[in-house]
């Protein structure tokens, strides 16, 4: 029979402390060397009987090595803690996010130290951390030890072709990954096959995001043919990539095994009329797209002349970005007996089409067929007086509009009158963005009516910059009456950056209604002058009353 060693008193001091394990990984068990000194303590502190001669033979009991495993293993894991607060962040459950923590290249040694003690590590972020580059082989090569990794982010990280490399061959260790960002990496272009070759059939990747990586033509082709082994694919963004316009084809007849497809963008990709009529084509796969973004893209325009039938098909689309992409007037044409139809639309940005100002009458009218429209973002599109009228009539039925933005369309100026009905039955609105309007002074007088009878109650966020030609007047009964915003954050009142102006008396009008909303954190008042009694009222309030509110009073030369 086997006999057990007496517990110790001085176990109780010498017990493993493992707080910042507990803290990082809830329920989590240590792996490695703590496993292996203890499962190395167990054996050591039982005797086991030998048969052979019938002589029972007790095993003298060493102690002094698991001790020894143990002190190290609690200075390792009182280091990695320190390490946690020196960069100013902490561990969470499994998660260890380092981003732009600064990390040095001992910092990067140092978390590498960590990982075998994090077994159950789902998400490890270290992007925006420039010295990663150069050394992710010290990461790569430890992953063996995370391989439940589902969230990988090296984002801006100056990764090198050995870096890409390495990380192709760490893909292996890690089946479970399910999200992997690799954006803002030059290096990436040109070796892409690299990193993804290891994807295959039954791949759990659910988010790849590759912007602004120089992929190349071949780089979009390679991304083509992958896209049918990633069955579980949601999200694809391969903005800022300039050259996949040239592979586009390829990606098309991928997308179309794509059918899980939630997120696709293809922000300034270097798109063509032509492209428009191959991503046509697959849109009738991805029956579960939430949002499209196809935004700058400036050899678009034209494209959707013939070729925006299977837009239509996308029930679910929520976002349509399609900000700066040239629309001509056959575009518009074609989107209005689109749009309309998308009834789960919440998002929609047709801003910096100039072309839009004199076509858009009709698409802006049955915009009153999406409900659903949380934001609409139509600045800079060179709005005339009947496309904004028809606007403004079609917004009145957008009740759950939260954010506006009517910015740098002239026509709104002396018009804001068409806008009362929508600003009066808005209860949701929390952005409103009308700079560079050219506002008039009534124009403020009807805003400042509007909130003086409880409307816009939930207005977070009011841009009325580059409105040069409101008077003293209309700002001293506006901001008589801004006080009524409760939940406003954000004002804007700047002039343009040619213009100099002195603030008039409506500047004790302005103070007096900041001490009264308890959210307010920026006033945006470039180029306007304070005199001397003013600069001091100022200087006054931020010591009196709330020095958290930043006025911006910048522009001068």
């Amino acid at each position: 029979m086997s006999q057990t060693r007496k517990k110790n008193p001085s176990d109780g001091e010498t017990k493993l402390q493992t707080s910042f394990v507990n803290k990082f990984l809830k329920g989590s068990k240590l792996r490695s060397s703590e496993s292996e000194s203890r499962k190395e303590s167990n054996d050591l502190n039982t005797t086991d009987f030998q048969p052979g001669d019938g002589t029972q033979k007790t095993a003298t009991v060493d102690t002094a090595k698991p001790l020894a495993l143990e002190m190290d293993l609690g200075s390792r894991l009182e280091k990695n803690e320190q390490f946690l607060q020196k960069l100013g962040t902490k561990a969470v459950d499994r998660r260890l996010d380092l981003n732009n923590c600064r990390l040095t290249t001992a910092d990067v040694r140092e978390m590498v130290a960590l990982l075998p003690f994090v077994p159950d590590l789902e998400e490890l972020d270290v992007s925006w951390n420039d010295f990663v580059g150069g050394t992710l082989h010290l990461i790569t090569q430890q992953m063996h030890h995370v391989s439940k990794l589902k969230i990988l982010r090296l984002g801006s990280c100056r990764l090198t072709t050995d870096d890409v490399r390495a990380l192709g061959e760490a893909l292996k260790a890690i089946p479970e990954l399910e999200e992997l960002n690799l954006s803002w990496n030059n290096k990436v272009g040109g070796n892409l096959p690299l990193i993804l070759q290891e994807f295959q059939e039954g791949s759990k990747i659910q988010t790849l995001e590759l912007v602004d990586c120089a992929l190349t033509s071949e780089d979009g082709a390679f991304v083509g043919q992958l896209l049918p082994v990633l069955q579980n694919l949601e999200v694809l963004d391969l903005s800022i990539n300039r050259n996949i316009g040239r592979s586009l084809h390829s990606i098309a007849q991928g997308l179309k095994s794509t059918s899980n497809l939630k997120v696709l963008k293809l922000h300034s990709c270097g798109l063509s009329q032509k492209s428009v009529k191959l991503l046509d084509a697959a849109f009738g796969h991805l029956n579960e797209l939430r949002k499209l973004d196809l935004s700058c893209n400036k050899e678009l325009g034209g494209g959707f002349e013939d070729s925006a039938a299977q837009l239509a098909t996308l029930e679910h689309l929520e976002v349509l970005d399609l900000h700066q992409c040239s629309l001509t007037a056959g575009d518009v044409v074609s989107l209005t007996q689109v749009i309309p139809l998308l009834s789960s639309l919440q998002e929609l940005d047709l801003s910096a089409n100039k072309k839009m100002g004199s076509s858009s009458e009709n698409l802006l009218s049955r915009l009153r067929f999406l409900p659903a429209l949380k934001t609409l973002l139509i600045n800079n599109c060179a709005l005339q007086s009947e496309t904004f009228r028809a606007l403004a009539e079609a917004s009145i039925h957008l009740p759950a509009l939260e954010i506006f933005n009517l910015s740098w369309n002239k026509c709104v100026g002396g018009n804001l009158n068409l806008l009362l009905e929508t600003l009066k039955l808005s209860t949701s609105l929390q952005v409103l963005r009308l700079s560079s309007c050219s506002l008039v002074t009534e124009d403020v007088a009807l805003l400042a009516s509007v909130i003086q009878t409880g409307h816009l109650a939930k207005l977070r966020k009011l841009d009325l910059s580059y409105n040069d030609s409101i008077c003293d007047t209309g700002w001293a009964v506006f901001c008589q009456n801004m006080w009524l915003l409760k939940e406003l954050t954000e004002l804007d009142i700047s002039l343009r950056p040619s213009a100099f102006r002195d603030c008039g008396q409506w500047f004790r009008h302005l103070l007096c209604a900041v001490t009264k909303l308890p959210e307010i954190t920026e006033i945006g008042m470039k180029r306007w002058i304070l005199p001397a009694s003013q600069e001091e009222e100022l200087e006054c309030f931020g010591q009196d009353h709330r020095s958290s509110v930043h006025f911006d009073r910048g522009g001068f030369q």
